[in-house]
């Protein structure tokens, strides 16, 4: 406890242990791989356990399994392993078991490189398997984020019956800072719908196979009723001299940071900029969004991809106010100094400096 410095990825493992994960099954891949190696360290008895799996399909079976015993379960990767997990995220969802997945997003498509992207966007916001479900999506941009959301990831998760989701990034996942840990550790509770393999819970069965077709419906439309009611209750955002801005980044993560840093720097010059910081990307903020949009002002998707986030920023604006896209890819990192010139250059552009 207290005050330590620590990689993101590290910080993730103190989450865990803090909100009570029993189980880690996962296999290293850059620029996650600490997360497995800390949980190889830490999850080592007290009812506390590491399985290094031979894939990350393994690895996915593993939490399905485990989390239908009542375990606290968890995983770690970055795109392509999580990409991997895709259809064991979907018989998660299916069967409404809480697993805790992280994904450290890299530079793609395909092997890409170990750069920060935000290109998994899709995948974990919208849903890379089959069916029609959804992932709690936390998005950290700090350390202690990582260590806070990881945290309250398990509790979520059990309190919903649901996947939940960080996503964060190589830079946020590989920076050091300093991470407060404090607080009483969480334990979960005995889940009355899991099977522990004795008399008490010999009826539970743990499924999502339903062969008539209207009771399928009926199990689908109990998931969106869930997920209805998650949009309601779980949205999480942060706003940065939003108040009397007239131009508003939207931006989540590492380029949350720099967007940040970006709205000091041109307020320096008389440009009333602010920023929306989504700390869920589902549900995503879109009340806030168009509450922001009932005033004469500029949107700026700011992301490390090709426009997966802002499709969402402009169905919240609805078109009532323009939508610009600021994206990255490859791995390319903006400069403050970049971003705040194109700022410029846009409201230059536009008639508005």
């Amino acid at each position: 406890m207290g005050k330590r410095l620590m990689k993101g990825n590290e910080a993730v493992v103190h989450g865990a242990l803090m909100g009570g994960a029993t189980h880690f099954f996962g296999y290293p891949i850059t620029p996650a791989s600490e997360i497995a190696h800390g949980a190889a360290q830490y999850f080592n008895g007290s009812g506390r356990f590491f399985l290094q799996a031979e894939s990350e399909v393994s690895a996915v079976n593993m939490l399905y399994g485990a989390a239908g015993a009542g375990a606290r379960v968890m995983t770690a990767s970055s795109g392509p392993g999580f990409a991997l997990m895709s259809e064991g995220l979907s018989y998660l969802a299916g069967a409404e078991l809480p697993a805790v997945l992280v994904d450290v997003q890299r530079a793609g498509p395909g092997l890409g490189n170990i750069w920060p992207e935000q290109s998994d966007y899709n995948m974990v916001v919208k849903g890379g398997g089959h069916g029609n479900y959804r992932n709690l999506v936390y998005a950290p941009y700090s350390a202690q984020e990582m260590c806070d959301f990881t945290r309250k990831a398990f509790d979520m998760a059990d309190r919903y019956r649901m996947t939940v989701c960080i996503l964060t990034d190589a830079y946020v996942g590989q920076m050091m800072e300093p991470v407060e840990l404090s607080g009483e550790m969480t334990e979960g509770e005995k889940k009355p719908w899991a099977v522990y393999g004795d008399g008490e819970s010999k009826k539970n069965l743990i499924t999502s196979i339903f062969m008539d077709p209207v009771l399928l419906e009926q199990h689908n439309r109990h998931l969106q009723e869930k997920y209805s009611r998650v949009e309601q209750e779980c949205v999480e955002y942060e706003e940065y001299w939003t108040q009397e801005a007239d131009f508003i980044f939207v931006a989540y993560g590492i380029t949350a940071r720099i967007c940040m840093s970006a709205v000091d720097q041109l307020r320096s010059r008389g440009i009333q900029a602010g920023l929306l910081r989504p700390k869920t990307l589902y549900p995503f903020p879109v009340k806030q969004i168009r509450k922001l949009c009932s005033r004469n002002i500029t949107l700026a998707a700011a992301e490390l991809s090709n426009g997966m986030m802002a499709d969402d920023v402009r169905l919240a604006a609805e078109g009532k106010v323009p939508v610009l896209h600021y994206g990255w890819l490859g791995g390319v990192i903006p400069t403050v100094d970049e971003i705040t010139d194109r700022v410029v250059r846009d409201l230059e552009k536009g008639g508005k400096l």
